[in-house]
């Protein structure tokens, strides 16, 4: 008779066969996309990597665990970024491919480290190498040629309070290297139990870094406030009506005693020099205000050849001479890399047509009455190296000016403006989001929220009252030393690792067994 077969018996099977275990990868390495916005379901970041941890561990060889880490790095990039898909079709897909192969080392380090019944040592090891090289992974993609920081998994953390406090000591890198040390232990609890007390001193060392950070590390300073005006004139499509709505919607903040005015990206695309008209509009909108505004041209330039995306502060007699013009483009979306061999690109998807040129250095701007802004252009308040540049020299604001528009009705307006939570928590330096069609947000020094957001189906004029930073927080005194100590630790565990392989080779007995003593009798002599 026939034994039926077990559940696990099944599994078993899934997993040995290729195909299933590399769907499974992918499904694994895209459950940590949740903890981001639209779901925003932040606390499962401290268990969404367990299911990819569990999978690559039971990997019966480490080139097979390679491959897991790899198609998990993959599902991640894809889940997290589903949204280019309408710009960039399945070009997106090739880039998900080759990006994951970042995480190939962690998914060998994972199985180095927990496969089998480790013990205390090789655990403790799994608890400070396995966050270090995911590090390493995000370090990498966080390149701007290679796509950026967006979707770092110290991110997802954007609401909570603690971790926001963390931030401000660390930057994103210290939450994400404690985010995958609590899901490496909460692994070995479910699956190493000779090693759980080790688990547990994980688990513990966690929270009292967080416990620590939340009593001990000082928070930003509010020494006054400064009134901010956010234009978002909302989805409507074509330059000139843009334009013209955000002229509307700035006249009615008239008598409303606002000291700045910020307009979205690309909110004025005619170039200011060769467009005096367009300059007196602006110039006569700052008198009636009563305070200079903040544009942003999408145009080409007069005096050098080129499209740039310029920040320009406008006062009540036009163009006050301070311009920032955006440094870091958007991969595909402002610029193709190597146009001549991916150029095809533009057929499939809605890469740009022309390539944008980029600005050659941050600008802090000098409002009346002393306020200090540093424009930062869409995309890079991802990156963190930029707001605290921007605050090392000076800027006692952050004001980034985006436009999602492109993709309304996804998940990117929500995740872009919950990154400036984040930089406002890193530099204790309040960051205006203003975006054409949302959302648009204003956070204060220590990354909480400052008035309502203004959700994509808005179009209006709010004013904010936004609390000012004053101070140096850890993080842009020290700069990302996680990630410095990371690399300390996989240069130990590799030091370590080498060590321990010459050994065993220095170990091992010789091929021509061991050496004869001259004096032993020959067989079949006296």
């Amino acid at each position: 008779m026939r034994r039926p077969v077990g559940g696990g018996d099944r599994w078993g099977r899934r997993l040995a066969s290729p195909w299933w275990r590399g769907a499974l990868a992918l499904l694994a390495g895209a459950l940590p996309a949740l903890a981001f916005p639209e779901p925003s379901l932040w606390w499962w970041a401290y268990a969404a990597l367990v299911p990819w941890l569990l999978l690559v561990r039971s990997a019966p060889t480490g080139r097979r665990a390679v491959l897991d880490g790899w198609l998990g790095g993959a599902g991640f990039l894809l889940a997290a970024h589903h949204w280019l898909m309408p710009s960039l079709h399945v070009f997106i897909v090739v880039l998900a491919l080759l990006l994951g192969l970042l995480w190939a080392p962690w998914g060998w380090l994972t199985h180095r480290l927990l496969h089998g019944r480790p013990g205390s040592g090789r655990v403790a090891a799994a608890l400070v190498v396995l966050p270090s090289a995911w590090l390493m992974a995000e370090l990498v993609r966080s390149w701007e040629y290679l796509g950026g920081p967006w979707g770092l998994l110290g991110a997802s953390q954007w609401q909570v309070a603690p971790a926001l406090r963390l931030a401000s000591v660390g930057g994103v890198w210290l939450l994400g290297f404690l985010l995958v040390m609590v899901n490496v232990a909460v692994a070995v609890l479910i699956a190493v139990a000779r090693a759980r007390t080790v688990a547990l001193a994980g688990l513990t060392a966690c929270g009292a870094a967080a416990a620590a950070a939340w009593a001990w590390v000082p928070q930003a300073k509010e020494p006054g406030t400064a009134r901010i005006a956010v234009v978002q004139p909302g989805v409507i499509h074509g330059p000139g009506p843009r334009f013209e709505r955000s002229a509307e919607l700035t006249r009615q903040l008239a008598d409303r005693h606002v000291d700045l005015v910020v307009w979205g990206e690309s909110s004025v695309a005619q170039d200011l020099t060769t467009h005096p008209e367009v300059r007196r509009r602006l110039a006569g909108l700052s008198r009636t205000v009563g305070a200079d505004l903040l544009v942003n041209v999408d145009a080409r330039r007069s005096d050098r050849p080129g499209i740039y995306k310029s920040s320009v502060l406008i006062g009540p007699n036009g163009p006050t001479g301070q311009r920032y013009d955006k440094m870091r483009l958007v991969p595909f979306g402002e610029y193709v890399p190597a146009r001549p061999l991916l150029g095809w690109a533009t057929s499939v998807g809605k890469a740009a047509g022309e390539d944008r040129h980029r600005g050659t250095g941050p600008v802090v701007m000098n409002l009346p009455g002393s306020l200090r802004i540093g424009p930062l252009v869409c995309f890079e308040s991802a990156f963190p190296d930029m707001s605290r540049t921007l605050a090392r020299e000076g800027a006692r604001m952050l004001v980034v000016q985006s436009s999602t528009s492109t993709f309304q009705g996804s998940w990117a307006p929500e995740q872009h403006a919950s990154l400036a939570a984040l930089r406002a928590a890193e530099t204790w330096r309040p960051m205006v989001h203003a975006t054409l069609t949302g959302e648009s947000a204003v956070f204060g020094p220590r990354g909480e929220p400052v008035g309502p957001r203004m959700p994509t189906d808005a179009g209006a004029a709010t004013v904010y009252t936004v609390p000012l930073g004053q101070g140096t927080s850890p993080y842009v005194r020290i700069g990302p030393w996680p990630v410095y100590g990371a690399m300390a630790a996989l240069a130990v565990f590799c030091a370590a690792e080498g060590g321990r392989a010459l050994r065993r080779r220095t170990d091992r007995p010789s091929d021509h067994g061991p050496d004869r003593r001259t004096d032993q009798p020959t067989p079949g002599r006296p």
